[in-house]
């Protein structure tokens, strides 16, 4: 078998973005930049975001047998968090504090909305972008939403994180997450050898 190791297949993200748009709005084209629908969410810590993929299953038992007879494949979830720096962000706010985002437009320069007392479902699409140089990566989420904040604490030595976890599922159009990858100037034919 061919050594097909090669550094520059390693990827450390330089920038990461996130953006919102509303429930099922379709992903923008691969690598490019996202049309006016998509709201930007602002700086994120050095962090990026941590997509996680937890898989559910059950094992069938049956007599005669010490071993489960089959396995179940029962969820695939997907989740991403991510610790936003800009605290009064708009889109931010909305997503943190579970209102719609119009009713967090100002008026004169201030604006006031009740935090509501049963959790609102209020669910979008969801584009996150990272890149390492001419590398990138593109997760679109077309259904959305958040499912659990972090604490907010502002201090007078540090910004105030939003941090927040959001769980994605089937959109309309297809799967819960799609991954786009442009490997850049990269050749990576010798892992499909046909």
């Amino acid at each position: 078998m061919a050594d097909t190791r090669n550094a520059d297949l390693t990827f450390g993200a330089n920038d990461y973005l996130m953006y919102l748009a509303p429930l099922n709005t379709v992903a923008p084209t691969a690598f490019a930049d996202p049309s006016a629908a998509w709201i930007n969410l602002g700086w994120v810590t050095t962090d990026g975001g941590l997509f996680k993929i937890e898989d559910e299953s059950k094992d069938v038992d049956a007599a005669g047998s010490l071993q489960p007879i089959r396995t179940l494949m029962t969820r695939s979830t997907k989740s991403l968090q991510v610790t936003f720096l800009e605290g009064l962000n708009p889109a931010v706010r909305s997503l943190y504090d579970n209102v719609p985002l119009a009713s967090i437009e100002p008026t004169t320069g201030v604006t006031s909305y009740d935090l509501p007392d049963k959790p609102n479902d209020l669910r979008y699409a969801f584009v996150a972008d990272t890149m390492d140089g001419d590398k990138r990566m593109r997760f679109y989420m077309p259904n959305g939403k958040v499912v659990e904040r972090g604490d907010e604490q502002p201090q007078t030595s540090d910004v105030m994180n939003v941090q927040m976890t959001f769980k994605f599922y089937k959109g309309s159009s297809g799967a819960a997450v799609k991954r786009f990858i442009d490997f850049g100037d990269l050749d990576v034919s010798g892992f499909f050898a046909g």
